[in-house]
């Protein structure tokens, strides 16, 4: 994808004129806020533009003395050439992956869901510890990782949990982790020795503002009783567990880890309006487009993105043909970073194809 010349000097005098009104010192402080927002946002873009203007003028000069210098100057340009040339597509398609469109929920927290699928015990212990993957790889990025709602099964693990990650890019980088996860191990209840296969869902969706979601409160049905654990035994004498529905969906949302209704009730809201936005942003997709069917970004949750090889000790994701030998490395959180990288890779590959092709 070729960025123009004129292109390039658009992006450099876009940055040049915010940093001046932002220093002019006379724009009130809403403005000056939403500034500051544009130039952070170009300020990557105008860097890689940069580079490649610079490279490109390198060049030229260049080519020119390979024509017009003495023998030695003129060997001397040419191996300057050719590195110059080598480095020049990089930087080029760098800066047309800043120049891809972005999604507007990138930089937003996300709501992860993570909830066993089939295999039972084997598979709620499995989703304790994709939970747990995410909760040590968001400590990682310097990331506030919070336990909304958890449902924990009797033998450890849990049959569902929601958690919310807030920081910087939080939903760009993990967004691609929804879907099945399929785990193939022997259970610590397996006397025989023999490999069982089981499943846990993964869900992660952007974080709802308030200006994001109205809801109504005459669209809701709130409901309070009494928290209950695991079979059954109720874990406090107050009614402050909280089931909120949504009459227009049929959304229902049920919160009782705090021992305060008011937070329950608090909770319940923040996951119901996240799960609202995220109808409206698939409503909003499939009418500009139809949902993008790439191997990355289909969304489809039923798929099976991901495989845990514990035998031999290997995770693959299926969406890229991605296999690395490093099992325990990627559960306790750092080289789940190498799966993330490569998946947001393949992504960006995959839109700059769609834009040469149109």
């Amino acid at each position: 994808m070729q960025i123009s010349s004129e292109r390039i000097a658009q992006i450099e005098a876009k940055k040049n004129e915010l940093s001046e009104a932002m220093a002019a010192g006379t724009l009130a402080p809403d403005d000056f806020v939403r500034l500051s927002k544009e130039y952070a946002q170009i300020e990557p873009v105008a860097a890689a533009a940069r580079e490649v203007r610079r490279l490109r003028a390198e060049r030229e000069s260049l080519q020119v003395m390979t024509r017009e210098a003495d023998e030695e100057l003129r060997s001397m340009a040419e191996e300057e050439l050719r590195d110059i040339e080598e480095q020049l597509p990089g930087a080029e398609r760098s800066l047309a992956i800043q120049l891809l469109p972005k999604d507007s929920a990138d930089e937003r927290a996300a709501m992860l869901e993570v909830r066993a699928g089939t295999g039972g015990d084997e598979a709620a212990l499995f989703a304790g510890d994709l939970l747990r993957m995410y909760q040590r790889f968001a400590d990682l990025q310097g990331w506030k990782f919070e336990l909304i709602s958890a449902s924990a099964s009797d033998v450890g693990g849990y049959k569902e949990a929601v958690a919310s990650i807030a920081g910087g890019g939080v939903f760009a980088r993990l967004k691609f982790e929804s879907g099945v996860h399929r785990v193939q191990r022997v259970p610590a209840t397996e006397s025989g020795g023999r490999i069982h296969t089981s499943a846990a869902t993964v869900a992660v969706l952007p974080e709802a503002e308030d200006v994001d979601v109205q809801i109504d409160d005459k669209d809701l049905r709130i409901d309070v009783y009494r928290s209950s654990g695991p079979g059954g035994q109720s874990v406090n004498t107050t009614d402050s567990a909280v089931r909120i529905t949504h009459l227009p969906t049929g959304l229902v949302v049920i919160q009782q880890d705090e021992k305060s209704q008011h937070k329950n009730k608090a909770k319940a809201l923040k996951v119901l309006r996240t799960r609202l936005f995220e109808m409206e942003r698939e409503r909003l997709a499939n009418e500009r487009a139809g949902a993008r069917k790439s191997m990355v970004g289909s969304g489809d949750r039923s798929e099976r993105i991901r495989t845990y090889n514990f035998p031999q000790g290997r995770v693959t994701d299926h969406r890229i043909n991605l296999t690395l030998h490093k099992l325990p490395e990627i559960l306790e959180g750092p080289a789940l970073k190498d799966l993330t990288d490569a998946l947001i890779a393949e992504d960006e590959a995959q839109r700059l194809a769609g834009l040469e092709e149109q």
